[in-house]
C-alpha cells in the first residue's frame, strides 16, 4: 500500500531515507491523479521494502508542493540521498514509471 506523505513527515520519511522514494503529487478533482492511483498502489506492492512509494495530496499538504513547485499533477518525484534524481508530470503507463525506479534503485 502506498504511503502517505505530508508537511510533517516529508523530511523525515522522504528526505532522509536512504532508499528511493517516489512520490506522487495528486489531488481529489485531478482525472488523470485518479488514473494513475491504481498503477502507484501497484508498485508500492511490488517494490515493498526496496523502494519507499507514496503520495502527497497538494491541497492538503501545500508546503511540501509549494517547495517542489508543483503546478501540475499529477506529478512524480522520484527522490534518493535528498535530491531528486528523476520525475514525471502527467498520468504515463505503468512500464514507464517501473523503468525510472528502476533506474534509479
Amino acid at each position: 500500500m502506498a504511503l502517505e506523505f505530508n508537511d510533517a513527515n516529508f523530511q523525515k520519511e522522504v528526505l532522509e531515507s536512504d532508499k528511493l522514494t517516489v512520490i506522487d503529487f495528486w489531488a481529489e478533482w485531478c482525472g488523470p491523479c485518479r488514473a494513475i492511483g491504481p498503477v502507484i498502489e501497484e508498485l508500492a506492492k511490488e517494490y515493498e521494502g526496496k523502494v519507499k512509494i507514496g503520495k502527497v495530496n497538494v491541497d492538503v499538504n501545500p508546503n511540501v508542493s509549494v517547495n517542489y513547485g508543483i503546478t501540475s499533477i499529477p506529478a512524480i518525484l522520484f527522490i534518493k540521498g535528498g535530491k531528486i534524481v528523476d520525475k514525471q508530470i502527467g498520468a504515463v503507463p505503468k512500464s514507464v514509471l517501473d523503468k525510472k525506479i528502476q533506474a534509479n534503485m
